[in-house]
């Protein structure tokens, strides 16, 4: 009969040029691509910083605890890897009959004559640090988060979504293709 531990830990170790702080349950993580900020507050598990190591421990031996531990162990990673890199995704403009086009107004991403309508679909940027721009039939969406850089590409998309009519007769839109 084994034995199960009585919790789960795992480690993440700091790259060299990230500075990770860790505020209450707010973890920071800054870097040359820019600042990642998130709140742990409902995660349920204990995570500590010494010097260049992340240690996440559970507080329970049960497999949601584990499953828990590696969410938060990927969440960290992602946020370093933003700070570092970045992540950039990629959308294409798809059009057969009336030019669609789009023109970024603020925090507001606005696509014109799209299906011939006379009013422009809106759809917004999300997060402070999040770059949108138009090169030809594309759109790069980049930035150091990527909730806000998934969740900005999905808000384009679905403001494109045809109702009403067959999906594959009418293919214009916006549609995602590439995430890096």
């Amino acid at each position: 009969m084994s034995t199960k531990p009585e919790f789960f830990t795992n480690e993440l170790i700091v790259p060299e040029g990230v500075t990770i702080v860790k505020d209450n349950n707010t973890i920071t993580t800054k870097g040359p691509n820019g600042s990642v900020q998130k709140d742990f507050t409902k995660m349920p598990a204990n995570i500590e910083i010494d010097n260049d190591k992340i240690t996440i421990k559970s507080y329970g031996n049960r497999k949601s605890d584990y499953a828990l531990v590696n969410t938060i162990h990927s969440v960290i990673r992602n946020m370093i890897k933003g700070s570092t890199s970045g992540f950039t995704y990629k959308l294409k403009i798809v059009f057969a009959h009336f030019p669609i086009s789009v023109k970024i107004k603020g925090q507001e991403v606005h696509i014109e004559n799209f299906f011939g309508e006379r009013s422009s679909r809106v759809s917004k940027i999300v997060g402070k640090e999040t770059k949108v721009e138009v090169q030809g039939d594309d759109i790069l969406i980049t930035g150091p988060n990527i909730e806000n850089v998934s969740q900005t590409a999905a808000n384009i998309e679905s403001s494109t979504r045809i109702k009403n009519k067959d999906s594959r007769v009418f293919l214009d839109g916006v549609y995602i293709y590439s995430k890096a």
